[in-house]
């Protein structure tokens, strides 16, 4: 960007006029352009409009006559399927019927009395009779067979008042046994040479589906073996009280009906097909197939070939109506649609020639030309005024847009200038950004001063605050430096603790959390032949914790050295502290006193971690010793004590929960067996290397997780008297 006097080279109001200059010529370019392509259009008009409406006619009477002819298609394919749908129902709902009385008939035997029945006889043909007929190798006189067939007779008066009522051709009901009740007005169609035709219900399609399903069934189409005549049976199973298989109760619904409605619709190009829930055809055209290359029995539309047809009769199997839509059959192009009927779960089909339904005659040929004429004479009528209209608008347009990049280009530009050299002279003794009037221009740019003005204030703010911050935490880290010095020279930390005793070795290790801990070892010997040891741990950490553990410290060396026993310098350790604990933290302590011309460990534990000793064999195994309360928790607390006798080369291993503790980055704790595994990489090593041993598992196991708690360790071993 550069600056010659007052005008501004690069800058955004060279950029916003560069803008403003680039869009008026690309304007007079699309006008040109626009205009040029008019001229063009005005010759070709004459011979394009003609066929232009001739193909939209065609293509609206196209459109029409499809939304009719799939309408319509619709209207009737569900006004069938409805049709269907009664048939059935009305066959299901006698089923039903037939099959609640036959299931309170089997419920409760002993309260109907056992009627009379006979078989089927050629004189009863064209009334209504009901007649039993046998499977064979069934004994009919049977006991058992005879008390079955009496009681399942009480049905009989209500079958022959049923079948004429509703027009039902058949009902029949079939026992587990092989005996078959069947009503109708057809008797001479069982008898075969004079002799009665054996029959075994179990063996129809009827009874095996009932079975089968544990309800209400529809059976593909099959030929009735009383009449002969295409239908399907409606059937249902009666279970008795225990569950048991009592009857199947079936009815036969014959499609003659629905067959010529078939037939007949093949007339007018439409094509019918009734498919069962399984997506066979149950039904369909005889003089005029289906158009299908294939429709054989047991055949699955819904894998058919012809993609179609198979989600149409996927969709409506899953219970939607299906919309009309176009495709190919076998023979030519055709409108296909398939509604759901209810009851079986079966469709039905419907499709319908699309070259039956395009022969429509749509001659528009005068007003298509009239239509061309008119539309050429408003063409030649307004193109010479829009003409001159649009290139005096052209002009105004493009001088008011250059006046305007220069008016808007100075005025968002200006209080930018201003705020750029006010920023300029910001330096180290002018920090802040403030607010000026000649930044209040009600937009944008008033906005982002006083968003800057509002973040050059909070940063120097930010800045006083950081210097005090810095200073305070620098004083506090040289306090912190100097407490953790202090606290580190209280702890015992020369090695070797006692140079000139050879009877036994000593040492102890902290490792505090944050830069003072409240975790703390001590051991001093109270005369020539008595070690005390002490290992504690301060409840909380920090300075608050480190200010106990030193307190604690100085009483518990002075209370051990006046020679009293564990017990007792516990006891008044926790006098001395819960006197003046309004802090109410509270220290949990392991004591001992070992006399090393015996060998004798005399300890008290107040509330802390087990001990680890040696046993015979050299490894080290957790002590259980008895648990006091903690110190600072409650005044006059009795503490017990117990002894252990140490030969030459036992080891003792104090600790702070800081060891078993240790959290992994999986949230994991060390815990007591992983120390003690660590104890026994090298019983026999001295004090100094167990506790590096230990250190070192602590850390392999940690890694880089956050140390949460002081970890302190110490080891004794007793060498024995005079070594």
């Amino acid at each position: 960007m550069k600056r010659f006097k007052n005008l501004v080279i690069g800058g955004i109001q060279n950029k916003i006029f560069n803008l403003i200059l680039l869009t008026v010529f690309l304007l007079t370019l699309a006008n040109f352009l626009v205009y040029m392509y008019s001229s063009h259009m005005l010759s070709s008009l004459t011979s394009e409009s003609g066929k232009r409406q001739q193909e939209a006619i065609e293509e609206i009477t196209t459109r029409v006559m499809d939304e009719q002819v799939s309408q319509t298609l619709e209207r009737a394919n569900q006004s069938e399927a409805v049709f269907a749908d009664k048939l059935f129902s009305a066959a299901s709902s006698r089923v039903i019927y037939l099959a609640d009385y036959a299931a309170k008939l089997f419920a409760n035997p002993e309260a109907y009395d056992l009627k009379d029945y006979k078989g089927p006889d050629p004189g009863d043909d064209g009334k209504w009779t009901a007649k039993v007929i046998y499977a064979e190798g069934v004994d009919a006189s049977d006991p058992a067979i005879t008390s079955r067939v009496g009681l399942l007779a009480n049905m009989s008066e209500m079958m022959l008042s049923l079948c004429p009522a509703v027009g039902a051709a058949n009902v029949y009901i079939g026992l587990p046994e092989g005996v078959h009740l069947s009503v109708s007005d057809i008797s001479s169609s069982w008898f075969e040479d004079g002799q009665v035709c054996s029959f075994d219900p179990r063996e129809r399609m009827w009874y095996k589906d009932a079975v089968e399903a544990g309800g209400v069934i529809f059976t593909d189409g099959e030929y009735d073996a009383l009449t002969g005549g295409y239908c399907i049976e409606c059937a249902a199973p009666v279970y008795g009280p225990d569950g048991r298989l009592c009857a199947v109760v079936g009815t036969d619904l014959f499609l003659n009906e629905m067959q010529e409605v078939l037939e007949r619709s093949t007339i007018d190009g439409e094509y019918q097909l009734l498919v069962n829930k399984d997506g066979q055809a149950v039904l369909a055209p005889e003089e005029a197939s289906f158009p299908l290359d294939t429709l054989e029995h047991g055949t699955d539309l819904r894998e058919s070939g012809n993609a179609l047809l198979a989600e149409t009769v996927r969709d409506a199997l899953d219970g939607n109506t299906v919309r009309a839509a176009e495709g190919e059959l076998s023979d030519g192009t055709y409108y296909i649609t398939a509604s759901p009927i209810k009851t079986p779960q079966w469709v039905l089909v419907s499709a319908y020639s699309k070259e039956t339904a395009d022969q429509v005659a749509a001659a528009l040929k005068e007003q298509n030309r009239q239509i061309q004429e008119d539309a050429i004479a408003a063409y030649q009528e307004k193109s010479g005024k829009s003409k001159m209209t649009a290139l005096v608008l052209l002009l105004v347009t493009a001088a008011l847009m250059l006046t305007g990049a220069l008016v808007l280009g100075t005025r968002i530009v200006k209080p930018l200038n201003y705020m750029m050299k006010r920023i300029a002279h910001l330096g180290e003794n002018n920090l802040e950004f403030r607010m000026e009037d000649a930044y209040r221009t009600g937009d944008e740019v008033e906005e982002l001063a006083e968003s800057f003005a509002a973040l050059s204030h909070k940063t120097v703010i930010y800045l006083d605050t950081v210097k005090r911050v810095t200073a305070e935490k620098e004083r506090i880290g040289a306090e912190l430096s100097l407490a953790m010095r202090i606290q580190a020279a209280m702890l015992p930390h020369i090695i070797p603790a006692f140079p000139d005793r050879t009877d036994f070795d000593i040492i102890g290790y902290m490792n505090p959390a944050k830069e003072v801990g409240g975790d703390f070892y001590d051991y001093f010997l109270i005369d020539d032949d008595h070690l005390c040891m002490v290992m504690a741990d301060v409840s909380g950490k920090g300075v608050p914790a480190a200010l106990l553990m030193m307190a604690s410290t100085i009483i518990l060396q002075s209370v051990a050295m006046l020679g009293s026993s564990p017990a007792e310098i516990l006891k008044k350790t926790n006098d001395a502290i819960c006197s003046n604990n309004e802090a109410e933290m509270f220290v949990t302590v392991w004591l001992g006193i070992l006399e090393l011309s015996t060998g004798k460990l005399t300890a008290a534990n107040a509330g802390h971690e087990y001990p680890a000793i040696t046993r015979p064999d050299g490894t080290f195994v957790l002590y259980r010793d008895l648990h006091g309360f903690v110190i600072g928790g409650l005044e006059d607390v009795e503490y017990k004590e117990y002894e252990l006798i140490l030969k030459p080369g036992n080891k003792l291993f104090v600790y702070t929960d800081g060891v078993v503790e240790a959290t992994s980055r999986e949230d994991e704790l060390f815990g007591k067996d992983r120390m003690i595994r660590a104890l026994n990489v090298r019983p026999e090593a001295s004090p100094q290397e167990i506790l590096a041993c230990v250190k070192k598992a602590v850390d392999d196991f940690v890694q880089d997780a956050e140390q949460f708690d002081d970890l302190t360790m110490l080891c004794l071993e007793y060498k024995g008297p005079g070594k």
